[in-house]
């Protein structure tokens, strides 16, 4: 709810008073532990021995503390804080190869960073496979005290959707990293998660929805026993909705209540009402309830997904008026999620997400412009996303510490493709081998450039299939200047939106279309910008951005102490 989440025994939060604002700190330490997440017991990565990880809270302009200890005995481990800007703290981004080295067993790394924007937003592994193994946690920033949020509200939920595999991350790794003859896609997961809790084997809804299926019952002590959100009649209630699913596209609908959106990605949006809210991997949104409906029921909250040729069962709880037991069911069907291939219903939806009035407009010009073609192909025998015709390869040593000292040997340094080839491509087809390649070369900026990237979606390696795509940029927000069908042309920038375009960390790219969006290369670092689908960015479907590293300072000794950068360190005993 609103009140501080404190973290009691291990994780150990202190509040050191600078002024207005605080030091927050935490003490996490990552580690296997068994729980039944969805009824089925495995192994899952918790941090202090829950999961999901403990929530952090903040107010603007605090600086956060967090040491993370990494007690994986036999893997490394990072944590990215996802939406947070990190400017001036680059090397706390958390994306191992990019800004840090990994966090070896038994290790401790600090990250401390400050918090600059209000907004709903989440943490998660960025190493391997971590995050679908449940390295993941809520992050809020509150506005400073005394102000006011454009929005009124009584109370406020936190929800954290996710989708569970019973299949260990260790044989998912091996799955896609396998050539193609015995290559195995990670398919379906077996559950959908609310808050770290789902169900496997039965399902509340299971009388109307899937007979096969026996009714969920509990006590309500289970790990698995559904988040319940219980309310008081007519009063409205913001729901703090983020996605760290690794897969799935998911849908959110709350039985006979309509839904407020007024954030998305930490930014304010203009306030439109919808019955169903389409949510990718890696959004987050802010959305008022009010309860007005018939306070002598119960009402479903469904969580479904979005994906083709998947079955896993929608994921529901219940929004529960405080006069009637939880333990009630409604005794009506669940809302119905939409079909996959209702592209014309989730194109509604995201075009309604404009930005509020006041917001800053994007600069009327672009400085450079990068039109990025995404496609699935083979290279060597193994099956790998392609960008321009690149798989990335992350290198040995962090670009972050390549690039300050001018490692020349760190990586490839020869500029990637700033458009797809041929210019003729067909993205209806297959693709056909055009000299793809594995790289890990990085796009690199001139320092406050306008730049506009183009994300452009083709056919994928089988016939007749494709995806949808959420690409997340890290250490900035970008306006997103519009969505079109087919393939991107010259001439297209007449349908960018320039008066009131929303500004976002993550957007989706549609099968067999585009997505324009602009940022400012004003933040010093390296970024990664990904498909947040994380088997894409496991299998390329990324690039890497640099500007202003010449102005980064204060880079910890420890983000450096691996590859060329941990041996510069070791030969000159040189502190930075």
């Amino acid at each position: 709810m609103t009140t501080m989440v404190w973290c009691v025994w291990v994780c150990l939060l202190s509040q050191l008073s600078l002024g207005a604002t605080m030091v927050r700190e935490y003490k996490f330490e990552v580690n296997y532990i068994f729980k039944s997440v969805d009824c089925v017991d495995h192994l899952v990565i918790g941090i202090n021995g829950q999961f999901p990880g403990p929530t952090i809270r903040a107010e603007v302009g605090d600086t956060l503390h967090i040491e993370v200890t990494n007690n994986l005995s036999t893997e490394g481990t990072s944590i990215h804080w996802h939406g947070i800007r990190q400017y001036g703290t680059p090397w706390a981004d958390g994306t191992v190869s990019v800004s840090q080295c990994a966090i070896n067993p038994g290790e401790t790394f600090h990250y401390k960073f400050k918090v600059d924007k209000a907004g709903t937003y989440f943490y998660h592994g960025h190493y391997g496979l971590q995050r679908t193994g449940g390295l993941y946690g809520s992050l809020i920033v509150d506005l400073p005290k005394g102000q006011k949020e454009p929005f009124h509200y009584d109370d406020e939920f936190n929800l954290l959707f996710s989708d569970w595999w019973h299949k260990s991350i260790q044989e998912q790794d091996v799955g896609l990293n396998s050539p193609i003859e015995s290559f195995r896609w990670v398919y379906e997961p077996q559950s959908i998660l609310i808050n770290g809790r789902g169900q496997f084997g039965c399902s509340l809804g299971a009388n109307f929805i899937n007979h096969s299926l026996p009714v969920c019952h509990f006590k309500g002590d289970e790990d698995c026993a559904p988040y319940i959100l219980s309310v008081l009649p007519n009063k409205t209630y913001r729901l703090r909705i983020a996605s760290s699913t690794s897969l799935l596209s998911l849908n959110l609908a709350i039985s006979n209540h309509t839904m407020v959106v007024v954030e998305a990605d930490g930014n304010y949006v203009e306030p439109f009402t919808v019955d169903k809210i389409d949510i990718y991997s890696g959004e987050s949104y802010s959305i008022l309830v009010t309860t007005d409906q018939n306070p002598n029921q119960n009402y479903w909250i469904s969580v479904g997904h979005r994906d083709f040729n998947t079955s896993t069962t929608q994921a529901l709880t219940l929004l529960n008026y405080q006069n009637m037991s939880d333990s009630i069911l409604p005794s009506f069907p669940p809302p119905v999620t939409p079909p996959w291939y209702d592209v014309e219903q989730r194109m509604l939806f995201t075009k309604k997400i404009l930005a509020l009035k006041g917001t800053p407009r994007p600069p009327k010009y672009s400085q450079r412009r990068i039109v990025l073609l995404g496609n699935q192909d083979l290279f060597n025998g193994y099956i790998r996303w392609f960008m321009n015709g690149i798989s990335l390869s992350f290198p040995p040593t962090p670009y972050l510490g390549s690039i300050k000292f001018n490692l020349k040997n760190a990586f490839d340094w020869r500029a990637p493709p700033e458009t797809y080839f041929p210019q003729d491509y067909d993205i209806y087809d297959p693709p056909k081998n055009f000299n793809s390649t594995m790289g890990n070369r990085v796009y690199k900026f001139q320092f406050n450039q306008a730049v506009d990237v183009i994300l452009q979606n083709a056919n994928s390696y089988i016939p007749n299939t494709t995806s949808f795509h959420p690409w997340h940029l890290h250490g900035h927000d970008f306006w997103v200047l519009g969505y079109g069908e087919g393939k991107f042309k010259d001439g297209d920038e007449k349908l960018f939106n320039l008066k009131n375009p929303p500004l976002k960390n993550t957007v989706v790219v549609f099968p067999y279309g585009w997505t324009a969006l602009r940022f400012r290369a004003d933040n010093p670092g390296v970024w990664s910008f990904h498909c947040h689908v994380e088997p894409h960015l496991y299998m390329g479907m990324g690039v890497v951005f640099a500007e202003g590293v010449q102005y980064v300072k204060g880079i910890p000794e420890q983000a450096l102490a691996c590859g060329l950068t941990g041996n510069m360190l070791m030969n000159k005993k040189t502190h930075y």
